[in-house]
């Protein structure tokens, strides 16, 4: 396991208690000294070190190779590249899973670098290209978290709900095509990852310090790149400072200006309609890809799809401040531990717009209370992650030489079936809603009233 931090230190529970296997091979690492207590305690080897280009695979090979059995590399850390590690472990056959394509330092805050340089777009392709390169071979789960992850397995079953409410009759898609015809005939002309993270402490937060219920510099890193989306063919408008890519696959866009600064319209069961962050996700490109149709070579079906977070109070309260102060990050990070949260759930799903009954979103409403209850050291936000990483896990073991794959690729029904237990309820909601609705009406807008669902209405300008 690379990495030991809130993710970290929840997913090994769930390791534990649902999966065999040798102790004594089990070797944890993280570049922080202090991480290493908990991990001897639990009887694990601790190896205090920061991974780099120069030294990663001379101190995982080893690891990953001495003994009996196959490998497993648990990547949950920030700064080492996935795809360096990835390609070593696929070159020794060792099983391999991340929640994000990360890079070595220095890539989320290169001011050297070109803005299209840093988009998640960029980082995908990076391995999208290695799989087309090496089809096959051991299996490598990228981006399988919560979001990206979890939220690609419920876009799945969110279309079949559709389908049987809606009176389209139709078989479950056996293929990435089937899928994608599936969404088409649907009429759904997007997705939003639309989350609301309601966790509170009993404190406030105190002034120049960064609050977060997950990894503060996880959401710093992605929060920095540009606003990224996937982008529908039913779009007719885009943002003055919208940017499309020369290369790959084209079925993203992205905005000269950081994702945790963009706001966009969204809703909710529990909240409502509410305001969100267009923050950049893998998922948001690797959907609107899967669901491309084409004919001819172009594209003539794809949903729009992005995330529309809104994190924590604290952590909202924490972006005011940051970008309040012309973008200087707070001098000290506070992870708030499921100890410190007093009450609030994480309303984690995916909103499907624009088919004939709307809107429907379908996800996990978590609560600390029941995260308490189903497993140790995490919050709900951290359940919602590390039971994903768990899930792929499996399908990885069920599944060892089924090469590079992202989560839309995966078994979905049995990914769910593995996680379902740790993610409270899971309901899906029919909405009226749409983001012509809940404006004041005082002053002019620049909107569409012929189609709520273009992003034109969607984006806060």
């Amino acid at each position: 396991m690379i990495g030991f931090g809130s993710i970290g230190k929840g997913t090994l529970p769930l390791i534990e208690r649902h999966l065999s296997f040798d102790k004594a091979r089990l070797t944890v690492i993280d570049p922080l000294e202090e991480e290493g207590k908990a991990v001897v305690e639990r009887g694990y080897a601790f190896n205090n070190i920061a991974l780099t280009p120069e030294n990663y695979r001379e101190v995982l090979t080893p690891l990953l190779t001495e003994g009996e059995g196959q490998g497993f590399c648990v990547n949950l850390s920030v700064d080492t590249s996935s795809l360096d590690i990835m390609k070593l472990c696929r070159e020794l056959g060792v099983l391999y899973i991340d929640t994000v394509v990360e890079p070595w330092p220095g890539f989320y805050f290169d001011k050297d670098a070109g803005i299209e340089a840093r988009t998640n777009y960029a980082l995908r392709e990076t391995v999208r290209r290695e799989k087309k390169k090496h089809p096959g071979g051991t299996t490598a789960v990228s981006c399988c978290g919560a979001n990206p992850g979890m939220v690609s397995w419920f876009v799945k079953q969110a279309l079949l709900d559709i389908a049987r409410d809606t009176g389209v009759d139709t078989p479950e898609p056996r293929t990435r095509k089937g899928w994608a015809k599936l969404m088409q005939k649907l009429g759904v002309k997007g997705v939003h990852i639309a989350e609301r993270d309601t966790q509170i402490s009993d404190k406030p937060k105190p002034l120049d310090v960064f609050w977060n219920t997950w990894s503060v510099e996880g959401f710093l890193s992605e929060g920095f790149q540009p606003a990224e989306l996937g982008w529908g063919t039913h779009e007719t408008w885009m943002p003055k400072n919208a940017r499309k890519h020369k290369k790959g696959n084209k079925a993203g866009i992205y905005l000269e200006q950081p994702g945790a600064n963009t706001r966009v319209r969204t809703w909710c069961p529990t909240p409502g309609a509410q305001y969100g962050f267009l923050v950049t996700h893998n998922e948001a490109i690797s959907i609107a890809d899967y669901y491309t149709v084409k004919k001819d070579g172009k594209a003539v079906y794809r949903p729009t799809c992005h995330y529309a977070y809104h994190p924590c109070n604290g952590a909202v309260l924490s972006l005011h401040e940051l970008f309040g102060s012309a973008g200087k990050i707070q001098p000290q990070f506070h992870l708030l531990e499921e100890s410190e949260i007093i009450d609030g759930i994480d309303e984690l799903g995916v909103l499907l717009y624009g088919h004939k009954k709307n809107a429907y979103w379908y996800g996990s409403q978590l609560s600390i209370q029941e995260a308490r209850e189903l497993a140790p050291d995490q919050n709900a936000t951290g359940l919602q992650v590390t039971s994903a990483v768990l899930a792929g896990m499996v399908w990885a073991l069920e599944n060892p030489d089924a090469g590079i794959v992202e989560t839309d690729e995966m078994d979905f029904r049995r990914c769910l079936e593995i996680q379902t237990p740790y993610l409270g309820p899971v309901k899906g909601y029919y909405t009226d809603w749409t983001p012509l609705d809940d404006r004041p009406g005082f002053f002019p807008e620049d909107i569409d009233e012929t189609d709520p669902w273009q992003f034109r209405n969607i984006l806060v300008r």
